[in-house]
């Protein structure tokens, strides 16, 4: 077990787990936190965890860890790895096991208090256009060949079956389609789990939520975001369903044989891992991507049925009702970035897993009118708490791999939530506070009472006196839709 004693303090949102830790450790553990952040979580294994993931073959400079930060299957949730390309390893557990699970922010025009007497309407019809929960069937339904078109077409297949506007692509990461995709390395289960989920939200800590807008931090950029304070915005949380949970879960299994192939060891059977250029890391490289192509197809369909939700609500009653996209960003997800290491711009396979991009301004791959500002960085708070907008920096790309936190992080497993919170008076507190919830159980919606969760104003007040991501508004939940 880690201890606070074996870590050097940098600054007081800054730590170090040098690379003499252990003899096996391959660079250091650089870890985002305050000192009370760091001792919720000395209670599981995150810290020993990304000690772990440090011994990965082919690791360049630090494993990196957010302050968000919890136990994840053999890889730490809020962890950053680097793996030079092309000889390095590829790890499934690293990335995940809902590929490409991401945030998308919608933004509007409509301001609260012109909305307030329509939420209600606006929640049943949310609820009802955009499914949720466990094995919940989609919006759209495909034979595998279109299954297969749209995991290597990404959101270009929405745009051009008519659920993308051209403005959502140019605004998603990657421009909502992850080049390489490989379908024929997705396995016939993958697909079958896949093939009728395409629009829908899933379980868990996944959701779709109106906010308010609340305060504008830096209304420049904001004004670029297309942000306005007092207006509302739509978030969307889930990833890539059924599919990229069976995708990891059919590579974590065929890599166990792979690493003995390979002569590769490692402290932990669930790091897992192949060499990039090797055929089986070329095959879960492909599948990854065609998984994560899915997830992205995932969330532009919700967003074609929020912006249903919101016309049947609002037109013909407001002006300019709207959803205009923000941004759409991953935080799981293996992905080939060139960096600065040690003064040379070095490539390397980015693993972010419960972590988010957070490129500074200036940076290859971003729209134009985020070269000035850096991207955005989008941070859901817990059920019934603040969410906040940040942009990238310039820090970011040194420090953390051009890597942000991504959430509030859990201090309380699942089981325990439910032990502790009952769902209906978790609800009747929520809607007391002005917030309509729309959940399909009431022990799912226990397993995600705000209590359980870290204080996401306090992670993200780390992350920003680190100087990786700055400020630029804070959003405040009105309507939460749940599975």
């Amino acid at each position: 077990m880690i201890r606070i004693q074996d870590l050097k303090r940098i600054s007081d949102f800054e730590w170090e787990i040098p690379q003499s830790l252990r003899g096996d450790m391959r660079g250091p553990v650089r870890i985002f936190g305050t000192r009370k952040l760091l001792e919720q979580i000395l209670g599981d294994k995150s810290l020993e965890q990304a000690v772990n993931a440090s011994t990965l073959p082919g690791l360049v400079g630090a494993v990196v860890v957010m302050p968000d930060m919890h136990q994840g299957y053999g890889f730490p949730i809020g962890g950053v790895a680097a793996t030079r390309f092309p000889h390095g390893v590829v790890s499934p557990g690293a990335i995940g096991y809902d590929i490409n699970c991401g945030v998308r922010l919608l933004a509007s025009s409509i301001e609260m208090e012109a909305a307030l007497p329509h939420l209600d309407r606006l929640a049943t019809l949310l609820n009802q256009y955009c499914p949720s929960g466990v094995g919940v069937k989609g919006v759209v339904h495909v034979n595998v060949p279109e299954l297969d078109r749209l995991m290597r077409a990404g959101s270009r297949w929405a745009l051009k079956n008519g659920y993308a506007r051209e403005n959502d692509l140019t605004r998603t990461e990657e421009n909502g389609c992850m080049e390489g995709a490989d379908p024929a390395e997705v396995s016939a289960r993958a697909k079958t789990r896949g093939l009728d989920q395409i629009g829908s939200v899933g379980a868990g800590n996944h959701f779709v939520e109106v906010d308010l807008v609340e305060s504008i931090l830096d209304p420049e950029t904001a004004a670029v975001f297309g942000l306005q304070q007092g207006c509302l915005a739509v978030q969307i949380h889930c990833g890539s369903r059924g599919l990229g949970h069976q995708v990891c879960t059919d590579y974590v299994q065929d890599f166990q044989s792979a690493v003995k192939r390979y002569g590769i060891e490692l402290p932990d059977r669930e790091l897992v891992c192949a060499p990039m250029d090797s055929p089986e890391g070329q095959a879960y490289l492909g599948a990854m991507r065609a998984a994560a192509n899915y997830a992205f197809v995932n969330r532009q369909l919700i967003a074609f049925s929020a912006r249903r939700a919101f016309e049947e609500t609002f037109a013909g009653k407001l002006k300019n009702w709207q959803l205009i996209q923000v941004y759409d960003i991953c935080h799981n997800m293996g992905k080939i970035e060139t960096h600065a290491v040690d003064g040379k711009q070095v490539k390397v396979c980015i693993h972010r897993k419960g972590a988010t991009r957070a490129f500074g301004p200036g940076t290859p791959g971003l729209p134009p009118e985020f070269q000035q500002t850096g991207q955005p960085v989008l941070i859901p708070g817990s059920m019934g708490t603040a969410s906040w907008v940040l942009a990238g920096t310039e820090t970011s790309m040194l420090r953390s791999w051009g890597s942000s936190c991504h959430g509030a992080g859990r201090t309380m497993s699942r089981s325990q939530a439910k032990h502790d919170f009952r769902g209906d008076v978790l609800r009747r507190e929520l809607e007391g506070r002005g917030i309509k919830i729309r959940a399909g159980s009431m022990s799912g919606l226990a397993e995600e009472a705000p209590e359980a969760y870290k204080d996401v104003d306090s992670v993200v007040e780390t992350v920003v006196a680190a100087g990786i991501v700055r400020k630029v508004a804070r959003l405040r939940p009105l309507v939460v839709v749940k599975g």
